[in-house]
């Protein structure tokens, strides 16, 4: 292995690791506060955009990076607590849609600061490590331009 590919495979490891510890705050945070995992909360917060109606499945799979399987499940166990509705699609009477409902919504918005803040706990402690803080600061720098 060449050496520029033992640095990309160590900063892949790097950004694995960062990654992990961020996602497991927000777990932890989103489970003990609102009985969310982080998916389910993924996937209340594209649902409940303004504006957003019907989504399909597979858009909704591609955006939460899941195989349509773990979508399928996921939004099920959703719609089995009243957070989500599921309908044909009104546009080619084919593909199932998805849609959050008014006690997902609101859901969502309580569970936001939750969100919020176990992430930026997570971003703090990763950057009083070394090894993290870079990928810290570009985290702040990619999020000071969106």
């Amino acid at each position: 292995m060449s050496h520029d590919a033992q640095m990309r495979a160590g900063g892949w490891r790097t950004l694995a690791a960062l990654h992990a510890r961020i996602e497991d705050e927000i777990e932890r945070a989103l489970q003990r506060e609102h009985g969310l995992a982080v998916n389910e909360f993924c996937a209340l917060h594209h649902l409940s955009k303004p504006g957003t109606g019907n989504i399909r499945m597979q858009q909704l799979a591609d955006v939460l990076v899941l195989s349509q399987s773990a979508t399928t499940r996921l939004v099920a166990r959703l719609e089995e607590r009243g957070l989500v509705t599921r309908a044909l699609s009104t546009e080619d009477r084919r593909g199932i849609c998805a849609q959050a409902t008014d006690e997902g919504r609101a859901l969502m918005l309580r569970a936001t600061p939750t969100h919020n803040a176990a992430l930026e706990s997570a971003l703090a402690g990763a950057a009083d490590l070394p090894e993290l803080k870079p990928l810290v600061a570009a985290i702040e720098a990619i999020g000071g331009n969106a």
